[in-house]
């Protein structure tokens, strides 16, 4: 019973913290981000259901949105939690490189595909 509370306390929280901050990814940006992507941002899984995680935690400041977020498998999103990306990428070993070139690239490229 305490772990439900607990859960549901952080839950509120989260949604408090998410709510204050300017959030502004569109389901347009966020279909773009998929095809872009086409696969978990950190792992490359494909075939399983991809969540929107952001690369910079909204815990530290960060935001929805299309610049900070990709999508992630659920295993991966579970696992970096509020980690910052490339020392969890490192812990991990994962492709950091790979990962921050891919980043750049398509946030660079822009929500309708064209290059900023």
């Amino acid at each position: 019973m305490a772990s439900n509370t607990r859960r549901a306390r952080l839950a509120r929280k989260r949604r408090r913290r998410v709510a204050s901050r300017d959030n502004d990814l569109t389901a347009d940006e966020w279909q773009v981000l998929l095809d872009a992507w086409g696969a978990c941002a950190y792992c490359g899984a494909t075939g399983v259901a991809l969540q929107k995680d952001t690369v910079l935690a909204i815990s530290r400041g960060g935001r929805y949105t299309f610049d900070n977020v990709v999508p992630a498998c659920r295993s991966c999103n579970a696992s970096k939690g509020n980690d910052e990306v490339t020392g969890w990428m490192r812990r991990k070993r994962l492709d950091e490189r790979a990962f921050l070139v891919r980043h750049y690239e398509i946030t660079t490229t822009g929500r309708d595909g064209t290059s900023r």
